[in-house]
């Protein structure tokens, strides 16, 4: 197991009991990391641990409405101390500006920016205390280029990356790595496909991502081999943000 990048590490994955998170958590346990599956299905998050676990890696899952504050806050003490945390969980909502409520919009800022945050303040003070420690936040491209009907949800990718910046400054000096990953459109179960294929033609690249794509992108930022890379957003959009 010693060539393995992962092989004394432990994650946490957020939103790991399907889609982009399933395919981080798998690439993880194949290099070497005990997995922490988080997710709000006990039944799709027990499944990604049996795959993993069938394979010969080590994982467990643990429940969490990372929406709900109570929830969130209890998260740490059921995983304890981590090596790598994977901010993944949110959702995204496409649509008119003027047709979104004020309620779908404070979930959206709930789920993918203020969790995010507090799990940050949860565990990179003691990431820091032992002196190393991988953070890695899914961002996306639309935090960075103006898609018409994705105001709110390129608002919250913004808010990531700006907050990576900062966790880079605070944390980085004491040894603990903090970058986003900043995807285009990917296949996943979650996804529409018809509009990720026609997104996947903006990219000078012409296609979408599968989800193992991504998830090598961050399995390498995760691991050791990436020691020198902190406070970075690293598109992995087939170069869709660089025309």
């Amino acid at each position: 197991m010693q060539h393995l990048p992962l092989h004394d590490h432990t994650a946490l994955v957020t939103g790991a009991s399907a889609g982009l998170g399933r395919a981080i958590a798998l690439q993880l346990a194949r290099d070497g990391a005990a997995v922490i599956v988080h997710g709000r299905d006990a039944i799709r998050g027990q499944a990604v641990v049996d795959t993993i676990t069938a394979d010969g890696g080590t994982a467990r899952f643990v429940a969490a409405d990372l929406s709900n504050r109570a929830e969130l806050d209890v998260l740490p003490q059921q995983t304890g101390d981590i090596d790598v945390l994977v901010n993944n969980a949110g959702f995204s909502v496409f649509g008119a500006t003027a047709d979104l409520t004020v309620d779908r919009f404070d979930a959206l800022f709930a789920s993918n920016v203020r969790a995010p945050y507090f799990l940050v303040a949860a565990f990179a003070p003691g990431m820091a205390t032992r002196g190393r420690g991988s953070i890695i936040t899914i961002s996306s491209m639309v935090g960075r280029v103006g898609l018409a009907t994705s105001a709110a949800y390129g608002a919250t990718k913004g808010a990531l990356d700006a907050m990576t910046r900062a966790w880079a400054a605070e944390f980085s000096p004491r040894g603990v790595r903090v970058n986003a990953v900043a995807p285009g459109p990917v296949y996943t179960d979650g996804a529409l496909p018809d509009r990720t294929t026609s997104l996947g033609t903006t990219t000078p690249l012409g296609r979408a991502a599968s989800a193992e794509e991504i998830a090598d992108v961050v399995a390498f930022i995760a691991s050791p081999r990436a020691s020198y890379i902190t406070g970075a957003v690293i598109a992995a959009d087939g170069g869709r943000t660089a025309i």
